[in-house]
């Protein structure tokens, strides 16, 4: 016959094993949702890192065509890489330089739109647009880029 003292050793028993399947299925959980927290922390943070990278390298290629003789030659693309893009652990920048003006300012630089004698005067300003484009892999995929793009239009 059992006694009480064995059946009571026998509850707690299941008593702990049942806690324990609990306290598993909670970490469990624990552990999932911060794999995921991470991961998409990770992306968020290449995205914005893009779109500052976008920003930056637009307002280099403004001051680059500032300073740039047009009537030599002409700033049309800037490229750069920052890290090592390949692998998953940098970005690719590419910054396409479009002009708008009178062929007067934009001297031998190819327009984008050159604008008719009778619409400019000697006031109207050069305008340039830029494309910047930053390329980055998806660190879960790194056989994809995702591409994050910034169209400005200056006037100089």
């Amino acid at each position: 016959m059992y006694t009480t003292s064995s059946m009571r050793s026998a509850f707690s028993m299941i008593t702990a094993i049942f806690v324990l399947v609990i306290m598993a299925t909670v970490g469990a959980l624990v552990m999932s949702t911060s794999g995921k927290i991470v991961k998409t922390t990770t992306a968020q943070y290449q995205h914005e890192q893009a779109i500052l990278y976008a920003k930056s390298y637009t307002e280099y290629a403004i001051m680059a065509v500032s300073a740039h003789n047009r009537t030599a030659d002409c700033v049309q693309t800037i490229n750069g890489t920052i890290g090592t893009p390949n692998t998953g652990n940098g970005y690719r920048v590419r910054t396409h330089i479009s002009y708008i003006g009178p062929a007067s300012q934009i001297g031998t630089c190819p327009a984008t739109r050159q604008l008719s004698t009778n619409v400019t005067t000697s006031s109207t300003p050069l305008t340039i647009i830029v494309d910047a484009y930053v390329d980055y892999r998806d660190p879960d995929n790194t056989a994809q880029w995702r591409t994050v793009h910034r169209r400005t239009v200056q006037k100089i």
